[in-house]
This record gives C-alpha cells, structure tokens and sequence, in this order.
C-alpha cells in the first residue's frame, strides 16, 4: 500500500472515531462533513436540517465547509433561520420522493453536486450536499456510503438517547441540556430593558422565549377507568397533538407521567397566549378513543436570565395555579403575580416562596 493511500486511510479512521465522540448534532456534522471533504476532495460541504412548516419542506443550513473555512450554527441560531424551500431543488425533490440515498446533478458552470439524504426509519432530517469541479468516481462514491453508514447509525443512536421511548417526544435529560443552551443565547434581562427603553416599544411588543408546563387534567382517572394502555394512547396522541400545534422551531419534551413541557421561541406574549390557548382547545376538541374527552392544564413563563430551576418553578407555580382554579386553562406567572392572583415573596436566603392570594 503507497504512503499517500495509507495517510488518507488513517485521516479517514481519525474522522471515524471522532463521529462516535459526540453527543451532539452540530459537531457530529463538522466530522462527517470534514471527513467527506477529505473523501471526495470538495470545493464545499454542507449539511442542511430539512423540516416541515405548514405542509411545505423546507430547509436550512447547520454546517459549511468552503475550502478551509467552517461556518457552524448551534440549535438556537439554526432554529432562527429562516428556512428555504426544498422546491428550489428539483432533484433534491426527486431524490426525497423517490426515497433514494444519493442523486448526482451537473450545475450551470459544469461543476458537480452530490445529494445525500440521510434517512432514519423512512424519515428524513438531514441532507448533506457536496460540491466538487470533477465528477465522483466509483471507489470514491463506495467509501462515501461507508462512511455515511457509519454517520447513520451514530445519528440514529444519538437521536434514540434523546427521546421518550413512549411518544418520541424529547426527554428530560436533552430539556435539561437544551434549555441550558437557550438560557446562555438569551439576552439579559438587562439589556432587555434598554432596548425597550430606547424603542420606546409597548412590553406585549416585545419578542422572547417562553416556557410552558403542560398536565393532563385527571390523567389517574383515565388510567384508573380504562387501564394502563389506553392512558398511554392518550399521552401518544397528546404527544401528536403537541407536535402539530407548535412551530418546527420551538421544542416539546416529556417530562415524564402526564407532564410536558414546551419552549417557545421568539414570539410576543400576545402570540405566546394565543399558541397555548390554541392547543389547550385542540386537546378539549379531540376525542380520544374509549375515554372520549380529556383537557389539559398550561403554566408557562418568561425565559429570563435567571436560573433553569427558578423559571421552571414560575411555570409550574402558574400550572398549580390552573389546576387549583378549574383546570383547562392557560395562566401565565407574570400576570397572575401582577394582578395579586398570585404572590412570590424572597426570604433572607433568596429562596422564593408562592402563595395564593385569598
């Protein structure tokens, strides 16, 4: 074996066992990508989230590599993105419906792209596109598929470690990873208000990330009537319902039991009320199979820069609040506090305590 051949092989195993390092999506896409540009000698390799906003599919950039020069964008940032039309592709289209793995066009200045779909139990997430002068050569094209098999299977394994293995929703160990992160994009509450000062803009104007507590009203009922399997139909199609009712940019997870939890980003209060009363009628309006009619409960509150646990304790203070006060219904902490429906005093070790306001 001659020693280029054999430094390409070893750069290869380092992207390889880099890939099987990593716990998250964005840098597991800058080892595929660094290790398919190593593969094919690209000009430029980019992976790209595809997703669905109101029946269209869409999609959007999380890592480039042009010639040296990496672009990453984490989950906040790419969640920001405006999405493009996958349209604008038609043999990107044709590849997705055609359920194939790969599909090869020829651009207008005569140069290749390569569109590899990355599929996961029939769905797609990911596609990665290559772009090179010269057209992909057999040996070459076989070491790609080996080392997007590889990719495959670590995605899958990373996405299976990240949800409930009941409805496919998030699970709580990636809230806790991803909430931290949206806490650290988030601006200060600080800088929140002088900008709102120096706009002079109403506060129902004003954009931020909210976080919701959802529970179903008298789940113990439903599993105490109908048994223990259909109390899981009903927290599968809640999930469903959850799914269908938020944005592809905003996050639902499974706490566990009959609870979930929703991060919403970069919407008004106005809109934040709105979305959760939508989805609270959504689930009154479903009929469940056998048990008919289940409602649910919503708290939710600003996401601030104050710490993970003291935002979360704000939603589920206002999601008490609902379910003592007749249940599906939405409340959110600050108005409950602002109209003396709910109360929150600090002791002398900043420990915060609540209380109805009799």
């Amino acid at each position: 074996m001659n020693a280029p051949r054999t430094e390409k092989i070893e750069k290869l195993l380092k992207h390889m066992v880099a890939m099987t390092c990593h716990r998250d999506q964005t840098l597991l896409d800058v080892s595929i990508i660094a290790a398919l540009q190593e593969l094919a000698s690209a000009k430029q390799v980019r992976s790209w989230e595809i997703y669905r906003d109101d029946d269209e599919l869409l999609m959007r950039q999380r890592v480039s590599l042009d010639g040296s020069d990496i672009v990453t964008f984490d989950e906040n940032e790419v969640a920001e993105l405006p999405g493009e039309p996958v349209s604008q592709h038609p043999e990107l289209v044709s590849c997705i419906a055609d359920h194939k793995l790969q599909i090869e066009e020829t651009l207008p200045d005569g140069s290749h792209r390569l569109w590899l779909p990355i599929w996961l139990n029939d769905r797609i997430s990911t596609v990665l596109e290559i772009c090179n002068p010269q057209p992909y050569q057999e040996n070459t094209m076989r070491m790609i598929e080996g080392m997007l098999s590889v990719y495959r299977n670590y995605q899958s394994l990373l996405d299976y470690s990240e949800r409930d293995s009941l409805t496919g929703l998030l699970n709580r160990k990636t809230f806790d990873e991803r909430f931290a992160k949206l806490l650290a994009s988030s601006p200060d509450a600080e800088d929140k208000k002088g900008e709102v000062a120096a706009e002079r803009r109403h506060p129902a104007e004003i954009q931020e990330h909210w976080l919701a507590v959802v529970d179903i009203d008298h789940f113990k009922r439903v599993n105490d009537q109908f048994g223990h399997l259909y109390g899981d139909e009903v927290l599968i199609l809640v999930a469903n319902l959850l799914r269908s009712s938020f944005r592809t940019q905003d996050r639902v997870f499974r706490f566990g039991g009959e609870e979930f939890v929703v991060l919403l980003r970069s919407t008004t209060l106005e809109d934040a009320l709105k979305i959760f009363e939508r989805f609270r009628i959504n689930i009154e309006e479903h009929v469940f199979p056998q048990v008919d009619k289940v409602t649910a409960s919503i708290g939710f509150a600003s996401v601030s820069n104050q710490t993970p646990v003291v935002i979360l304790g704000h939603a589920d203070q206002a999601l008490y609040y609902a379910k003592a006060n007749g249940r599906n219904r939405v409340c959110h902490y600050d108005q409950l506090v602002e109209s003396g429906q709910l109360m929150s005093e600090k002791s002398n070790e900043s420990v915060e305590f609540f209380f109805d306001q009799p």
